[in-house]
């Protein structure tokens, strides 16, 4: 099994002339790579691959790398992005009732732990409401708390009962019969070429 330091130098070579939105290049990452700073590569790896396409490998190569470091954050949100590339991408302005509106007591972990019901316009057989389930990650937050918005990434564990869902659409959440939260819809993005199988 290789260590994380040659399964990062594999990962940068997927990603010639690659570059950050703040302007950092595989040839920096490199740099960084000859002074052993493996961590600061990492998170460069993962910000560079947020402006292009990269492969279902190289994901794979940052998961594997991430929790060999034991950076489990990190190997989390790889992992994240490779069920993205080959599921789609769902993403979406969560606001939670607060508990006084009769939303959650407490706050929940952004991680992609927390897997509640979502109500997106399905049907059930009898013609009553359906509701599906979506893991939930929170955007540039531990966690989301009663009363709070912020923006989040939806996996859904059926992706085919999401198909006809667009941007604008207003879905709600729930943990129980009560709703405890609306979104909005912001962006869907398909399953990327690059996911395919054949790219592992």
């Amino acid at each position: 099994m290789d260590d994380a330091f040659t399964l990062l130098r594999r990962a940068t070579d997927l990603l010639p002339g690659a570059r950050a939105e703040n302007g950092v290049t595989v040839d920096d990452v490199r740099d960084y790579q000859r002074h052993q700073e493996w961590e600061l590569v990492l998170d460069l790896l993962m910000e560079i691959a947020d402006e292009q396409p990269v492969s279902l490998r190289f994901w794979s190569l940052l998961e594997d790398a991430a929790r060999q470091m034991m950076l489990e954050h990190s190997a989390d949100w790889c992992e994240w992005r490779a069920w993205e590339m080959q599921h789609g991408a769902l993403r979406a302005r969560l606001s939670m009732l607060s508990t006084e509106e009769g939303g959650r007591q407490t706050a929940f972990s952004g991680q992609g732990q927390l897997q509640p019901l979502w109500d997106i316009g399905n049907r059930a057989p009898d013609g009553g409401q359906a509701v599906n389930v979506a893991r939930l990650w929170v955007e540039g937050a531990p966690g989301l708390a009663p009363g709070e918005s912020a923006t989040v990434r939806l996996a859904p564990l059926s992706p085919e009962q999401w198909r006809h869902v667009r941007p604008g659409d207003v879905i709600t959440m729930h943990e129980g019969r009560p709703a405890v939260g609306t979104a909005v819809i912001t962006e869907v993005t398909p399953p990327s070429v690059a996911g395919r199988e054949g790219d592992l």
